[in-house]
């Protein structure tokens, strides 16, 4: 009895030894979890994690660089041993892929421009939005009809103020439209006919209304651009337009909220369209927005404090994988030594 249970104990171990066997394993590029280094070989969280697992068990494997699309179906089609990455376990992926034990627990954070709200950017985007250049041209265009109407009426009678030539004439009648609304009436020009001063009568009355409206659009310009300068968390997301990576746990969150969404294939392109201006926020993998914003992108975007929507980091397998049980193993003797603690404060910082 006791050579029958040796000899299980013995089988998958030497399994795993094969001298023959290369396993292929999948791999995105994901600081600082997966990192490219300068002469092209990998490191980082994940890649050191498993190469210490990978000696203990005299494992041979090669590196196959995917997207996270790709390496999710690789590892349900078994066309990969192992997936090492950023891979968050979800109940989804659990019905067609197997998990290893979590080595790192976290969540999904934010990232915001470094000069979100009440700086001079901002005042510059609201300046030129949309909404506040329609405004202006509204007003244009009302100051130019009562600048044709004025010089119609007092162009013979009052050449003194609205004579000459039809360009000289129609700038006059624009002064004297803007002044009257603005209600500055500095008096070098005005109607002297009847009609003439029944339009400066009824303008005048005009103009109330008239900046009334144009400082309440102006204001709601500026206050809806700070409203959605300052996000400070999960709350503040809608009616933002969400950067997120493609496939990823921050993608689905946008399309579970029903948020407003760009998806990029990778993160260093979505921070990238956050420090362009052309997203409000990026959500993704808090570790992940940590490393880029510390590493890459320092003083140009900015992480909120706090994680939100709980994730745990594992190896992806095929399902019904022999290699789960040994690497299991392996790798909690590993996260639970001192040298994982030196790994984690290496890469995600104190």
């Amino acid at each position: 009895m006791f050579f029958l249970s040796a000899v299980l104990l013995w089988v998958p171990s030497t399994l795993m030894a094969q001298p023959d066997k290369t396993l292929q394993v999948g791999v995105r590029v994901a600081p600082p979890f997966v990192v490219r280094n300068d002469d092209g070989s990998l490191s980082g969280l994940s890649i050191d994690l498993w190469k210490q697992i990978a000696a203990d068990l005299e494992l041979n494997y090669q590196f196959q660089e995917m997207t996270l699309p790709q390496l999710l179906q690789a590892v349900e089609n078994q066309k990969i041993d192992v997936a090492v990455a950023a891979i968050t376990v979800t109940a989804d992926r659990e019905t067609v892929m197997d998990f290893s034990h979590p080595f790192h627990s976290s969540g999904l954070g934010i990232a915001v421009d470094s000069e979100q709200g009440g700086t001079l950017g901002s005042v510059l985007k609201a300046v030129f939005s949309l909404q506040f250049i329609h405004a202006l041209m509204a007003l244009g265009i009302v100051l130019a009809t009562i600048a044709v109407l004025v010089w119609l009426l007092e162009r013979k009678a009052n050449p003194e103020h609205f004579g000459g030539s039809a360009v000289k004439g129609l700038g006059a009648g624009f002064w004297w439209s803007a002044v009257t609304m603005t209600t500055v009436g500095y008096g070098d020009k005005a109607p002297v006919t009847f009609w003439g001063r029944l339009l400066a009568i009824i303008w005048m009355f005009a103009s109330v209304i008239s900046i009334s409206g144009f400082t309440a659009t102006i204001a709601s310009v500026f206050t809806l651009q700070q409203i959605q300068g300052h996000i400070k968390g999960p709350q503040d997301l809608p009616g933002n337009l969400i950067g997120a990576v493609t496939g990823s746990t921050g993608a689905l969150y946008a399309q579970k909220k029903h948020l407003q969404q760009n998806n990029f294939d990778t993160s260093t392109a979505a921070i990238k369209a956050l420090v362009d201006g052309q997203v409000d926020a990026v959500v993704y993998d808090l570790p992940i927005l940590r490393y880029l914003s510390r590493n890459e992108y320092a003083g140009r975007e900015h992480v909120l404090p706090g994680a939100f929507e709980r994730q745990d980091y594992s190896f992806g397998l095929p399902a019904g994988s022999d290699l789960r049980e040994p690497l299991n193993k392996a790798m909690l003797r590993h996260i639970r030594s001192e040298q994982w603690r030196d790994t984690l404060a290496e890469y995600l910082g104190e």
